[in-house]
């Protein structure tokens, strides 16, 4: 098993999850998501204000698509959020709505991409930790309580530099450095594809406020 984090992996399976002309597989999102776990996880502590639940909320998710009872609801997340909405199952007692667990991957998402966008944009000298903080607050700050917050902004601080971040997930070797960097831009691309599709399900059943 590979422990490094591989961008092609996450660019492949996002790209096949894409489904129809608005809608995206949940079984090929929750791959891409297994490398994106793996990139929290390679930061460390660091990362813990974003890595902490993600395990917990893709289990949830797989639970329901290796379920033959759910199977069938659980394929696309248009027809999750059509099928717990259509049966009044978002605000169940009892009851985890896989519409709500996507919903917190999908804001993990948001920061993940943003901070890998950043990433992009610095020299090999350049320190992680602006970059970091300005897509924390773009992003999964707006959802985190203050204590959360202050934590993550605390961590933030101990950053590497972006020469010392690639190594730490990519490996010493440079080749695969160089190869991640040139395949960061398509993974973004596709990764902000589905981001989109998945944010206007949500929009348009003005489901973005679930508790």
């Amino acid at each position: 098993m590979n422990d490094k984090f591989d961008i092609k992996l996450v660019h492949d399976n996002f790209l096949t999850s894409l489904h129809e002309d608005d809608d995206v597989k949940l079984k090929e999102y929750l791959y891409s998501y297994e490398e994106l776990n793996k990139f929290c996880n390679l930061m460390g502590v660091v990362f813990g204000f974003v890595s902490k639940d993600l395990r917990s909320k893709m289990d949830i998710l797989y639970e329901f698509l290796n379920n033959q009872e759910t199977l069938e609801h659980f394929q696309t997340a248009k027809k999750m959020i059509e099928y717990e909405k259509g049966n009044e199952l978002l605000f169940k007692k009892g009851y985890t709505s896989g519409s709500r667990t996507l919903l917190r991957l999908h804001r993990g998402l948001d920061f993940i991409r943003v901070f890998l966008k950043n990433v992009g944009d610095l020299q090999d000298s350049d320190n992680t930790s602006a970059v970091c903080r300005a897509a924390y607050d773009q992003t999964l700050s707006n959802h985190h309580t203050f204590m959360v917050r202050s934590g993550a902004r605390l961590a933030m601080h101990t950053m590497p530099t972006r020469e010392q971040l690639l190594k730490k997930i990519c490996g010493d070797n440079s080749e695969d450095i160089q190869h991640a960097l040139d395949m960061l831009p398509k993974m973004l691309e596709i990764t902000s594809s589905v981001f989109d599709r998945i944010d206007n399900l949500y929009t348009v059943n003005d489901l973005h406020s679930l508790p």
